[in-house]
């Protein structure tokens, strides 16, 4: 089996997203915080393919978006302000991951201020979760069912109507 190939099917079988607790807290399905989901947007915890399995096998029960963006990619620019407004509208449904691609820490805090961005995202700078994962190009968004099943992905801003029918899709 080839490593991408194993990759997918782990992230596929980890992959089922949290549900919100008291307070909006990320929980894991046993109701305990999600230890390794950031607290804040702002937070950037580093990650790797094997920390982000980790993370999403704590990640049940929920549907999730996530969205691999850089504070350097114009297209990023363009549409994270159509995810801040989703996130508005579906987070306490799906849960949002960012993850800042090829980038600095004080870069994407600035990224993350200028458009309010209340999801967390980890730090991936040499862009590893996204190649484990087979995806190309930037941004990236991929839609996954609360039952880890890969519904959709796009490449490029995501354009609204796409972005809200598959989270309508996905949120049930």
């Amino acid at each position: 089996m080839t490593r991408r190939l194993l990759c997918a099917l782990v992230f596929s079988c980890a992959l089922s997203a949290c549900t919100g607790g008291p307070g909006g807290e990320p929980t894991s399905s046993s109701g305990a915080p999600a230890s390794l989901l950031p607290r804040t947007a702002s937070e950037l915890p580093d990650s790797d393919p094997e920390r982000f399995d980790q993370l999403l096998a704590e990640l049940r029960g929920t549907p999730v978006l996530l969205n691999f963006w850089g504070s350097w990619c114009p297209p990023c620019h363009d549409e994270m302000p159509r995810l801040v407004e989703a996130h508005e509208e579906f987070g306490d449904r799906v849960q949002f991951v960012g993850i800042d691609v090829v980038d600095s820490r004080p870069d994407a805090r600035a990224f993350i201020a200028q458009y309010d961005m209340a999801f967390p995202s980890v730090f991936d700078p040499p862009d590893a979760i996204k190649d484990a994962l087979g995806l190309f190009g930037q941004p990236v968004t991929v839609f996954y069912r609360a039952n880890g099943e890969r519904f959709a992905s796009y490449t490029g801003p995501i354009p609204e109507h796409l972005l809200h029918r598959n989270l309508r899709a996905i949120a049930g």
